[in-house]
């Protein structure tokens, strides 16, 4: 690395907003709420992306979303809301709500492949309407007074450089403050190599920071995206599962492996939170989906693996969290 390179420890800013270092939390669809996104910064990172929120069902004032989605812990700050949709009134008006709930940015999805998100013209499908995606991001801008940032693939599909056309548009055009880039294309979803060397050819269009997202693993798997794609931040998604110490790695805070007592104490502290943010009924089943993401680390047995997926009580689900962070000694 260049002496003129900064480190993933290095702070940055987005639209004026202090960013302690260059390592992201990225948008997580059905899982980055208030205390998904906590759990990022207490292990370094340095801004961390709720899930996608409607920005439809804010304009609406839909009980559940505003209940939910729009929670912020006051130790999660700064905090970035990602909204989606398709109608730049709508988004002017949900990215107005979500400013007032606390957000110091906001976030427009440009990229999410999924066909009944693509379907409403909202996601990736906005890389084919470049001018309508503009305006998203001028109503988000106008409406919250925040900075906006905008997430979006290189293209719909193989070869396709829509993503990277929009996206010098969004910068010089529609006032954004930085993007976030997946560089591959949205039919291919997490399949696939990344395009670094597009990423690269990107961050020498743009005088905005670029943050580059898409296959990042693991800690190794980040860096080697920072350095191949020249990009000014690393945004993890799906390798943060069951493991936030990624972010400490990156953020220089952790070379060591966690071990099994760290790692089932933090699954602990995810159903306590869980329960504190859905309550005891609906956390049983939700917590379903973030069990497996801990056996491996925990040490978790076939019994216990069966018996975590199908227990209605918390409380046993503790206990055999517990179990595994003290094993009974064999002998």
């Amino acid at each position: 690395m260049s002496a003129t390179r900064p480190e993933l420890t290095d702070p940055f800013e987005i639209g004026g907003v202090p960013i302690a270092n260059r390592v992201l939390l990225a948008p997580l669809a059905g899982i980055g709420n208030w205390f998904v996104r906590l759990q990022a910064k207490r292990h370094g990172a340095g801004l961390a992306v709720s899930e996608m929120v409607s920005s439809f069902a804010l304009h609406y004032k839909n009980e559940r979303t505003l209940r939910e989605l729009l929670v912020l812990h006051p130790e999660e700050h700064p905090v970035s809301i990602q909204l989606f949709g398709h109608d730049a009134e709508v988004m002017r008006s949900g990215a107005e709500i979500a400013a007032a709930a606390g957000a110091d940015l906001i976030d427009i999805n440009m990229g999410c492949p999924v066909p009944k998100v693509r379907k409403t013209g909202a996601g990736a499908q906005l890389l084919r309407d470049p001018d309508l995606a503009l305006a998203l991001a001028v109503a988000a801008r106008e409406g919250s007074g925040l900075p906006v940032t905008v997430k979006l693939r290189s293209g719909i599909s193989p070869g396709d450089r829509s993503g990277f056309d929009l996206a010098v548009r969004l910068a010089e055009e529609a006032g954004v403050s930085a993007i976030g880039f997946h560089p591959r294309a949205a039919t291919k979803g997490h399949k696939g190599q990344p395009d670094y060397a597009l990423t690269r050819e990107l961050t020498e269009r743009l005088d905005i920071p670029l943050i580059v997202s898409g296959g990042l693993s693991s800690a190794e798997a980040a860096r080697r995206a920072y350095e191949d794609s020249g990009a000014d931040a690393v945004m993890i998604a799906r390798g943060s599962l069951g493991n936030p110490w990624v972010f400490e790695e990156l953020a220089g805070r952790r070379e060591a492996p966690p071990s099994r007592a760290e790692i089932a104490g933090e699954l602990l502290w995810v159903i306590d939170r869980a329960e504190e943010h859905l309550g005891t009924e609906r956390a049983q089943r939700y917590l379903r989906k973030f069990y497996p993401w801990y056996f491996e680390g925990i040490g978790a047995s076939k019994r216990v693996r069966d018996e975590l997926q199908r227990t209605a009580d918390l409380a046993r689900a503790r206990e055999l969290v517990e179990a595994a962070r003290t094993p009974i000694p064999v002998g």
